[in-house]
């Protein structure tokens, strides 16, 4: 991982208590703009961030694969649906479909994924950001901050604010 995103994290890390005390306030108030706070930081941050620098979300986490994912998925690597679960996927404690392991499978060492154009629709969206309603996911975004330095540093922005 990019140097910069290590200390993006460490610093978000530093401020976890100051940054959950606000994401708190966020989900008792439900501020009206709370999507566009957080998506003018996403844009911003994105901006600046090269995922292949860092990919620590392929390498420490799994998306939840659907149904739809699971059948795009298996015809792009030419395979039956009932093998790439057997050869790939889990069902996991709240009974989806996961990645048997981590790193991802087809994460390649440049950082690059095998299947991009056919990833899971929780790769394409995460680490999102920049969806609406991010009240109702602001305990998510807390736990990706400790993977995701964008995310970290785009808490570190509106907790300046």
């Amino acid at each position: 991982m990019d140097q910069s995103y290590k200390e993006w994290m460490n610093k978000a890390n530093a401020n976890k208590e100051s940054i959950a005390k606000q994401m708190n306030q966020f989900k008792r108030k439900k501020p009206k703009n709370l999507d566009d706070i957080f998506h003018t930081q996403h844009h911003q941050v994105f901006r600046k961030i090269d995922c292949l620098k860092c990919a620590n979300c392929c390498k420490t986490t799994s998306p939840i694969f659907r149904d739809v994912d699971i059948k795009r998925i298996a015809s792009h690597l030419r395979m039956s649906e009932t093998n790439f679960i057997k050869n790939y996927l889990k069902i996991d404690e709240d009974n989806d479909y996961v990645l048997q392991q981590s790193p991802c499978h087809f994460l390649l060492p440049d950082n690059t994924c095998i299947i991009y154009e056919h990833r899971p629709l929780a790769c394409r969206e995460y680490p999102h950001t920049d969806r609406k309603n991010m009240v109702q996911i602001i305990d998510l975004t807390l736990k990706n901050a400790e993977i995701c330095p964008a995310v970290s540093q785009i808490l570190l922005n509106i907790n300046k604010t």
